[in-house]
């Protein structure tokens, strides 16, 4: 956690649970719960020494009475959300008297927030550059923790002369999303390097599943996803990453956050500070433990992905690099300046209001 305050049960057939919760997680719309945790083990063991800090705020008091239930949305495919299956398996959540459930969400960033806003969720998790510009909105969800940084590529045939983002120019761009983290990202680091993203390049959409073909077709010179879909493409040695949003200063900043409904951090504070904590556990169990959380996930990975895969991609992700508080107030503030750059966000947008107001700190005493 970085912040400026920086009897066993039985498995029960576990592995057989998690695939048939991840089979149905797919195709459930809002409100059909994919996956329950439940306290099958005591929470994994965690190398604190470096962080005692982070030890002593771990090893809080949890919650008493009986567990708490929440409800908490996710997309089951991205390997970036690993900390969540993480954990319900390696008991975590359980650790803080908490017993949540696993929605798989796959409507729009604005039918996710006001779900979670509305009561509908509890909590989520998403990525910051898909969800600042609809936080907006006012919708009543606050940021309280960033669970990694990594997961976004730009991919260019491995035979192509693009070797960086200053090869970009003149080149068409293919994204499943023009309003999606990968293009919003890519637009930015384009335009610190002097490039103009609505004139210098041409960003094209098309089906997120078709991306590459269409690079491999000639339509797109580059194509951006997200892991594990960016990884995989790099498996047959055809593509290579010409960008990340690890390049850089990107490296020390999350790119995923959570975000918990605005009453539930008013009206049971020590609720969201067990929530957030749980999943800062498993955040930091992941990074210590790859093959661990590999495992964890596999239930719910692409038929493609093996679980050495998994692992390399755990690896590449910065699961270490979680903040909270003023720490991650200064990295949403440092996101939302970006997309001023990029016409995202208006020139007059205070960003230091704008950070304050959107995020929360479940930790201040």
């Amino acid at each position: 956690m970085s912040n400026d305050r920086d009897n066993q049960s039985p498995r029960i057939d576990r592995r057989s649970l998690l695939r048939a919760g991840a089979a149905a997680a797919f195709a459930a719309p809002l409100g059909v719960w994919s996956a329950q945790a439940f306290p099958f083990r005591p929470a994994s063991t965690i190398d604190f020494s470096e962080f005692p800090i982070c030890k002593a705020s771990s090893d809080a008091p949890a919650l008493t009475g009986a567990p708490r239930k929440l409800k908490f949305s996710w997309n089951a495919g991205a390997v970036c959300s690993v900390q969540l299956p993480v954990a319900i398996d390696h008991g975590f959540f359980a650790k803080q008297n908490l017993e949540v459930e696993l929605v798989n969400f796959s409507g729009s960033t604005d039918q996710l927030l006001e779900a979670i806003a509305t009561g509908k969720s509890d909590a989520g998790v998403g990525m910051a550059l898909r969800w600042l510009k609809p936080l907006e909105q006012g919708f009543d969800v606050k940021i309280v923790a960033g669970t990694h940084g990594g997961c976004l590529r730009a991919l260019a045939p491995a035979k192509s002369d693009i070797k960086g983002l200053a090869d970009f120019k003149g080149k068409v761009i293919a994204v499943g999303d023009m309003a999606g983290p990968d293009k919003n990202f890519f637009s930015i680091q384009l335009a610190k390097v002097g490039l103009n993203p609505d004139k210098d390049v041409e960003f094209r959409q098309y089906p997120a599943n078709l991306v590459r073909t269409a690079v491999e077709k000639g339509e797109a010179q580059i194509g951006l996803a997200s892991d594990p879909l960016a990884y995989l493409w790099l498996k047959d040695g055809e593509f290579r990453e010409v960008g990340s949003n690890l390049d850089g200063p990107y490296k020390d900043i999350s790119c995923c956050i959570v975000g918990i409904r605005g009453n539930l951090i008013r009206d049971e504070p020590q609720v969201a500070r067990a929530l957030t904590q749980a999943l800062l556990d498993a955040a930091m169990f992941s990074s210590q433990n790859p093959e661990i959380a590999a495992k964890s996930f596999l239930p719910f990975a692409p038929k493609a992905a093996t679980e050495a895969d998994l692992q390399a991609m755990i690896r590449y992700h910065t699961h270490h690099h979680h903040p909270v508080g003023d720490a991650l107030k200064r990295e949403l503030k440092s996101y939302a300046d970006d997309l001023k750059q990029v016409s995202v966000f208006k020139p007059s947008t205070d960003t230091t209001k704008f950070a304050e107001k959107i995020y929360a700190d479940v930790f201040r005493v």
